[in-house]
C-alpha cells in the first residue's frame, strides 16, 4: 500500500500525480525524511523540521537535495494543489549509489479521537533500539515488526526497551513519566529528540514544572503516577496502560501541557503566513 495521500505529490520539485508514487523511492537505498503537521495548508514548526532535517542529513554524511526556500515552495506548492484542511504531510531525502531524490508528499491522517485525549491509549513495552537516535533515517524492518506487534496488541505505540532495560523513546514519539508533578524524560543523547518534545521542555521552564532527565526502567513504570507521549500526530496523549501496568489520564498537568502546546503550534502557523506575505 502507498504511503502517499491525495492527489499530487512533488518529487524533485516537480508537482505529478499520486498514481506515479513508487514506495521504492522511499524505502530503496537509504532515507532521511521528516513529518510535518499541517493545518489549513500551512506546516506547523516548518523553520524547526527543516533544521532537523538538515542535521539528520548531515549525521549521516550526505548532503541537502534541497534548502529551505525550495522546500518552502514545494509545500505550498502541493497545498495549493489539493485543499485537505488538515494532514500530515512528510519530506524525504531518498540517496541511491548513484541517484538521489527528494518527495514532498501528503501522508494520510491519523489522529487520536477525542475519547482517546480523555481515556488515554494503551501501549507496549518492544525490546528495540535505533541504530543512530540522532538521526531521523527509515528503518523499514523495526517500522514493520512494531507496526505488527501493535496491531497484535490492540495498542496505540510501542515504548522502545534498550538492551539494559531501559525506556529511551516511542516508536514514533517521546515519552514523559509523571511522579508528584515532576517530569521524567529520555536525556537527549539518547534519543531522536522531537519537535513536540522540544516545545513542552520549553513549556515546562517557562510554567517552572520540574525535569528530570532520565532513562526509566521497564520494570519500575508502576512507580510512576501518569505516563504520556508527544509527536506529531498524537501532539500529547496520555497512555491509561503500558503492558499490564493502569496509569491516571485525568492529571491536570497532562491537559495543561497539551493547552499551551496547541497555542504554541498556533503562533508557528501565524508566523509561517507573515514570513509568506511578502
Amino acid at each position: 500500500m502507498d504511503e502517499c495521500f491525495g492527489k499530487n505529490f512533488i518529487r524533485n520539485g516537480e508537482l505529478v500525480s499520486s498514481d506515479l508514487f513508487d514506495n521504492s523511492l522511499v524505502y530503496e537505498g537509504d532515507s532521511v525524511y521528516e513529518v510535518i503537521r499541517m493545518f489549513d495548508g500551512c506546516p506547523v514548526f516548518f523553520n524547526d523540521h527543516i533544521e532537523r532535517l538538515e542535521n539528520s542529513v548531515s549525521h549521516i554524511r550526505k548532503r541537502m537535495i534541497a534548502g529551505n526556500d525550495i522546500l518552502r515552495h514545494d509545500i505550498l506548492t502541493l497545498a495549493g494543489s489539493e485543499k485537505i484542511h488538515e494532514v500530515n504531510l512528510k519530506i524525504v531525502f531518498n540517496y541511491k549509489d548513484n541517484s538521489s531524490d527528494y518527495l514532498v508528499y501528503f501522508t494520510e491522517p491519523v489522529y487520536p479521537a477525542a475519547e482517546q485525549y480523555t481515556n488515554g491509549v494503551h501501549g507496549i513495552l518492544f525490546h528495540a533500539e535505533r541504530k543512530d537516535p540522532a538521526s531521523k533515517v527509515i528503518n523499514h524492518k523495526l517500522r514493520s515488526d512494531i507496526y505488527h506487534k501493535l496491531i497484535l496488541e490492540g495498542a496505540y505505540e510501542a515504548l522502545l526497551v534498550d538492551h539494559k532495560k531501559y525506556i529511551t523513546e516511542g516508536s514514533r514519539s517521546n515519552i514523559f513519566f509523571i511522579k508528584d508533578n515532576v517530569l521524567y524524560t529520555a536525556p537527549d543523547a539518547m534519543i531522536l529528540s522531537g519537535i513536540t518534545r522540544k516545545y513542552i521542555l520549553e513549556i515546562c521552564a517557562g510554567e517552572g514544572i520540574e525535569m528530570i532527565f532520565t532513562c526509566i526502567k521497564a520494570d519500575r513504570i508502576s512507580e510512576y503516577e501518569s505516563v504520556f507521549m508527544s509527536g506529531t500526530s498524537p501532539m500529547v496523549l496520555p497512555f491509561r496502560s503500558i503492558d499490564g501496568t493502569r496509569f491516571n489520564v485525568a492529571l491536570p498537568l497532562i491537559a495543561r501541557l497539551r493547552e499551551l502546546y496547541i497555542a504554541k503550534a498556533k503562533e508557528s502557523i501565524k508566523q509561517f503566513r507573515v514570513s509568506n506575505a511578502y
